[in-house]
């Protein structure tokens, strides 16, 4: 699986204030770090970036690639930051994200194919959010086929379902499971990805991390092809690079309708047991759920 660190993000209040004061260091080491990590691709993530776009995404970017090879998700709302990043980016870059809003179409498609870069295909319509898998669906086909008619190759289309959190509407996280189990019937030879951190948006820090990981699990069956991660949740990287099978096998297992018997299972296991039963709706989601 191709994993994308999510670590440089204007919002941290750490590498929020050396993106914003150029301050090389913090954010070369945190890429370098990300790198050793076995992270594919790393995440730029300037905001809005209302002011100074253009600049800010530039700076990050050379910035990056003065220390890593690796290439590049260009994250921000900014069109003209993101025209920015792919100027000097090295290589082949991702655009995070390309939507069905006219303003992502018209300004970002025609930079995705100008610079051969990949593209996240969020399926946000026109209105917003979509109700459910259905809508996903048709968000899907449109957005693909708009992409293609562009010139961009089907496989430098990377779908993202959108991951909502577990704490707001239980509806909407198994509708970005299923909407994976027919991508490829809907728009064959795309590839997909997800944020995954936004399934546990809202819980505490702490928790975060078992969420994350068993929803991981739970799209890996219907063949994700990559995840937007916290790299240095070393569980989830090993989850998402194959050295955990018994627990995909579990998770899997109870995907398809398998109860299994708790006490007969390892504390991991049950940890990742119970976190499917609420990621599935079977359990009403509460801070407590590992512990009752």
């Amino acid at each position: 699986m191709i994993l994308v660190g999510e670590n440089i993000n204007i919002i941290s209040k750490t590498y929020g204030p050396a993106i914003r004061d150029r301050d090389a260091k913090p954010i070369q080491d945190l890429a370098v770090k990300q790198a050793e990590a076995g992270i594919d691709y790393l995440d730029i993530n300037i905001g809005p970036a209302r002011k100074h776009g253009e600049e800010t995404m530039e700076w990050v970017v050379k910035t990056v690639h003065e220390v890593v090879d690796l290439p590049l998700s260009l994250d921000t709302t900014n069109a003209n930051a993101i025209k920015a990043g792919l100027r000097v980016h090295k290589g082949k870059a991702l655009v995070n994200s390309v939507s069905l809003q006219p303003e992502r179409i018209e300004h970002l498609l025609p930079a995705v194919v100008e610079h051969g870069a990949s593209m996240i295909g969020l399926l946000w319509g026109r209105e917003g959010m979509p109700r459910d898998t259905d809508e996903r669906a048709t968000f899907a086909a449109e957005l693909v086929m708009v992409a293609a008619e562009a010139g961009v190759p089907m496989e430098d289309i990377w779908i993202d379902p959108i991951a909502t959190p577990v704490g707001v509407d239980i509806n909407q996280v198994l509708s970005c499971v299923e909407a994976m189990s027919i991508l490829q019937e809907i728009t064959p030879g795309t590839r997909s990805i997800v944020g995954l951190s936004n399934v546990s948006n809202g819980v505490p820090n702490e928790l975060r991390p078992y969420l994350n990981r068993t929803y991981l699990a739970m799209l890996m069956k219907h063949g994700l092809y990559s995840a937007i991660v916290d790299a240095f949740d070393d569980e989830l990287v090993a989850l998402a690079k194959g050295k955990m099978p018994e627990i995909l096998e579990l998770v899997h297992g109870m995907m398809d309708g398998e109860e299994p018997d708790l006490s007969k299972l390892s504390d991991k296991e049950r940890e990742y047991a119970k976190t499917t039963r609420v990621l599935l709706g079977k359990e009403l989601y509460s801070d407590s759920w590992l512990t009752n």
